[in-house]
């Protein structure tokens, strides 16, 4: 599929997730087969007045294209200014966060906010097709609360002012992750404007990424927490969508990009800062894996890389033997990567 002149190949998508998706991750998603990768989502206040911390956020590297930054904000024409810098720093797509239930976006008028002030949705909207010549893109809920289910009148309007996809969280915003995300909204918004769907929610295996494609017509699917700890979900739902039986990913080869995942975290962000974000982000990893309550007590922990990834080579040593996951796949050769 392709959002404005941006093909993304296959149509899976890793979305944005706060204080997960930097640079390591993203590269890590984007070499086990997303089709294209999102940032943390980025305050356009936050740049319009300097922070070097968010600035950060803006760090890219050219293996991991295409891109998505996605921006949240309440002024049009400071999220404009935002869009500019991401255009600016190289990504691809600018993606605008209207669909962010959490309580510190929602204060500050954007996110989810927004589908209450349709109209300062579409000026912002608006004036960030303005402002830059990359594709922009707008993420949505399926509206405030059940009684307020505005995504297809606000979505039209978004396509009006210029958006070129739109990417539909099947929950409210009043829900946050609780319950059964609607795909049949997903399914509606489809038939409803003339550009591209993303269907997001509830997507955590190979096969649902293959049944949201089948029962909405959406043109591509998000994935994003079905990815923590599990990048090579992507590969397994490219399989499907190619037809194929999902391959299988031994055990092994999850820590293996677990302790890549590590590595390259130091690399980019500092040890310290790397480890510490790698210490929540490696318990994803274990999960369902023996001895995992012992590894995650050993993770909380840990102080640096060595004492991280030995804990995540004990593990794997002690997973029961299984002669297809001697070898890793290239996704977790450091060799391969801007962090060799």
């Amino acid at each position: 599929m392709r959002i404005g002149n941006v093909t993304v190949d296959p149509p899976l998508i890793l979305g944005p997730m706060a204080g997960m998706n930097s640079v390591p991750f993203r590269l890590l998603c984007r070499k086990a087969g997303a089709g294209l990768v999102c940032s943390e989502m980025v305050s356009a206040t936050a740049l319009h007045f300097g922070s070097t911390k968010t600035a950060g956020l803006l760090e890219s590297c050219a293996q991991e294209r295409p891109l998505s930054v996605q921006l949240f904000g309440a002024d049009p024409d400071i999220v404009a200014e935002g869009a500019r810098d991401v255009e600016a720093a190289g990504a691809d797509i600018v993606d605008l966060n209207m669909g962010c239930p959490v309580r510190k976006v929602l204060k500050a008028g954007a996110g989810s906010m927004l589908m209450k002030d349709p109209n300062r949705a579409v000026a912002i909207a608006a004036a960030t097709v303005r402002a830059v010549g990359v594709p922009v893109t707008a993420k949505l809920r399926i509206g405030w609360s059940r009684e307020d289910a505005s995504f297809v009148e606000l979505s039209r309007r978004l396509v009006d002012a210029g958006v070129a996809a739109i990417a539909l969280h099947g929950r409210t915003a009043g829900q946050g992750y609780r319950g059964a995300a609607d795909w049949s909204a997903i399914a509606r918004l489809v038939q409803a404007v003339s550009v591209p769907v993303i269907g997001n929610g509830d997507v955590f295996t190979a096969p649902d990424a293959g049944r949201m494609l089948r029962e909405t017509g959406c043109a591509a699917v998000m994935i994003a927490r079905g990815a923590l700890g599990n990048p090579f979900l992507f590969a397994q739902a490219a399989d499907v969508l190619a037809g194929r039986d999902p391959r299988p990913i031994p055990a092994r080869w999850r820590l293996a990009a677990a302790v890549w995942h590590v590595q390259a975290s130091a690399l980019h962000h500092g040890e310290y800062l790397g480890v510490r974000r790698m210490r929540a982000m490696s318990c994803w990893y274990s999960r369902g894996l023996p001895g995992s309550a012992v590894f995650r007590r050993e993770a909380c922990r840990a102080g640096s890389v060595a004492e991280l990834s030995a804990a995540l080579l004990s593990l794997a040593h002690n997973l029961p033997h299984d002669a297809a996951s001697e070898t890793a796949p290239a996704a977790v050769d450091l060799e391969d990567t801007p962090f060799a």
